[in-house]
């Protein structure tokens, strides 16, 4: 199936595996491109050593092309930026929206823009900076997300830009692709459904429990870092929003200090980076610090299992996903039944 986004970026669906924070990988992303999707690798829980080495290992798994997100907030993003021209990456994505300047460095080095937005006045304005296409998350998108419905949101950004827009939140099936197509979208982005895959390194616990998971079971909740953020209800969650102000603050220091360790980053680095996103919101210093360490939490789940002390990002989709195959065989069994559809509706 050719769309401008498969022409835009070089691959045979127009699928898009989103850049999870310690889920996206090298296995996952070089099966994704294997399968002819674009998957996208996560960069904001690595160093950039470590960064560079992720790209080359799925330069060794894949001659498709891929792509690495990276938060342009973060203060090494041109150091990031840097290792993604270097190493000949073919796509940059963003979960904020890149500067007008970051935006022209990557793409006078052949580098392919696409940030991800949640509203249409933020489409607009990196499009007008030059972004090659935009991914559109709607409400029902797993991680930080906002309160407008994909169905809603999709065709408002589609008549206000002129570049390719993925279509983000909810989407797991043929059906949705082809739903996103008839919105005027040039393909599908999905998260949570490459998560619950067998190529994915996600515990075999963890996936169960998103398996058990009823639509009932996702919720939004301000409690991780005081911005509403999609995730599995969970005991940790719940204990999360019962904790009082000081009881959170202690908590929030013990995971900064863990993240620090891991990541490299200096103590001015974190509180740097929550501030970016304490500016114009009314966050609790606890807030603060969890903000910039939200990523410890997610590896206590998806890279150590430990679901009693970490938090489950999801989309509303992990309500229906009820089995694990492998990325070849969903976006295979995706473009049949798109096939199907648009063939049933051909013959209405």
């Amino acid at each position: 199936m050719e769309t401008a986004l498969t022409r835009l970026v070089g691959v045979r669906h127009p699928i898009v595996q989103t850049g999870m924070g310690w889920v996206a990988g090298p296995r996952l992303v070089s099966a994704t491109a294997n399968a002819g999707a674009l998957g996208v690798l996560a960069s904001a829980t690595m160093t950039p050593a470590r960064l560079r080495d992720a790209v080359r290992e799925v330069r060794s798994r894949t001659d498709a092309p891929f792509g690495v997100n990276l938060r342009a907030d973060a203060g090494d993003a041109r150091e990031r930026v840097r290792i993604i021209v270097e190493e000949g990456v073919r796509v940059a994505s963003f979960a904020l929206a890149p500067s007008r300047e970051l935006i022209a460095e990557l793409k006078d080095a052949g580098v392919v823009v696409i940030p991800s937005v949640g509203a249409r006045r933020h489409a607009e304005k990196v499009a007008a900076w030059g972004a090659d296409a935009v991914v559109v998350q709607g409400g029902e998108g797993g991680g930080h997300t906002g309160e407008v419905s994909t169905t809603v949101l999709l065709p408002q950004v589609v008549d206000a830009v002129g570049i390719p827009v993925v279509a983000a939140g909810g989407f797991h099936d043929g059906r949705g692709l082809v739903a996103a197509l008839a919105f005027g979208a040039a393909g599908v982005a999905m998260g949570t459904r490459f998560l619950l895959t067998s190529d994915s390194t996600v515990p075999d616990a963890v996936k169960a429990r998103y398996l058990a998971a009823t639509v009932k079971d996702v919720t939004v909740t301000r409690a991780v870092d005081g911005l509403p953020h999609r995730m599995l209800r969970t005991e940790f969650v719940s204990a999360l929003e019962a904790s009082g102000r000081a009881r959170a603050l202690v908590r929030a220091v013990r995971h900064a200090a863990g993240f620090r360790r891991l990541s490299g980053l200096t103590w001015r680095g974190m509180v740097r980076d929550g501030l970016a996103l304490r500016h114009g919101k009314d966050l609790a210093w606890s807030q603060v610090l969890l903000a910039a360490n939200t990523p410890m939490l997610l590896r206590s789940a998806m890279v150590d299992g430990r679901t009693d002390l970490g938090v489950m990002a999801a989309g509303q989709v992990a309500g229906v996903i009820d089995d694990l195959p492998s990325c070849a065989e969903l976006v295979e069994r995706i473009m049949r039944e798109a096939d199907e559809v648009r063939q049933r509706l051909g013959g209405a």
